[in-house]
């Protein structure tokens, strides 16, 4: 049975921009028997998920079939063709988008110019993501730029699972206290300034407490607290070369510590100084220069 051709677009009423991330537009579309595009080339990066049917997509010297479930990312500038099944032509959602950021989102989610495809399976939300965006851009509100933007940050998060449930496992940089180290340190360097807890860290972790502590510890030579309250002092420290406006109860609270006097406290283990005797000696330092 001949199925019904249909083809829809909806673009960025707000056009093109510069920035990191810009999507231009989406559509979907079931296409003819042997529907063809190309070989072209475009200046944008194009990613499709195929819905029902086949066809073959040839870019650069890659040459795949694909079929329901299968997501393909055309890169801009490289030439690509492709073409539907003759018996059971594609159905397909598409987006389109640019920036600065974009070649790091599309590596993120787990493509490559080399593998430039993944396979989610049955999986609903990547073609789901895909009609969000077109149907935010065809609402044509004045929010449908953002909506665009958060719903295909969701569409790469939905590719970046299936492509790390259908490819093999990447190595773990280093040994495993190094990759343990690692996202300890992540943690800490952006929540320092929240109230956060070790406990509530090892959990967001999955870890137990006392194995993350001993593990980190063998690593980085102190506890994760210890380490915590190290990144707190360091940045105060920094804010009391900055901010020279800021009080010592403005700093300590901006970096974490509730308490002020502990803040000293603590800056004087780390520093053999309080927080006002160094900035002093700051102050003191550029004016003799």
């Amino acid at each position: 049975m001949t199925k019904q051709a249909t083809y829809r677009v909806a673009s960025n009423s707000s056009g093109f921009r510069k920035g990191e991330l810009n999507v231009l537009f989406a559509g979907e579309s079931q296409t003819n028997s042997l529907h063809r595009i190309g070989p072209k080339v475009v200046d944008y990066y194009l990613l499709h998920h195929v819905l029902s049917g086949r066809g073959l997509f040839r870019m650069g010297d890659i040459e795949l079939n694909l079929g329901e479930g299968d997501s393909f990312l055309i890169y801009p500038g490289t030439l690509f063709h492709y073409v539907s099944d003759e018996n059971n032509p594609w159905k397909y959602r598409w987006v389109a988008f640019s920036g600065s950021a974009a070649a790091a989102l599309v590596k993120e989610a787990g493509f490559e110019p080399e593998r430039p495809y993944t396979h989610t399976g049955g999986d609903s939300a990547p073609g789901e993501r895909c009609r969000a965006i077109f149907e935010a851009f065809r609402g044509r509100s004045g929010s449908a730029a953002l909506a665009a933007s958060g719903h295909f940050h969701l569409l790469l998060a939905s590719l970046r699972e299936a492509s790390e449930d259908s490819a093999p496992a990447a190595p773990r940089p280093g040994t495993h206290s190094e990759e343990l180290a690692r996202q300890v340190i992540g943690y800490l360097s952006t929540q320092y300034a929240e109230p956060i807890t070790i406990e509530g860290m090892a959990e967001t972790l999955g870890y137990n407490r006392a194995y993350l502590s001993r593990i980190f510890k063998q690593h980085a030579g102190m506890s994760p607290a210890t380490f915590l309250t190290k990144l707190r002092v360091d940045h105060g420290r920094r804010l009391l070369r900055e901010r020279p406006e800021l009080t010592v109860e403005q700093i300590a609270s901006s970096v974490g510590f509730q308490d002020a006097l502990y803040f000293s406290k603590q800056f004087r283990r780390w520093y053999a100084q309080s927080p006002t005797e160094y900035r002093t000696a700051v102050d003191d330092s550029l004016k003799t220069k």
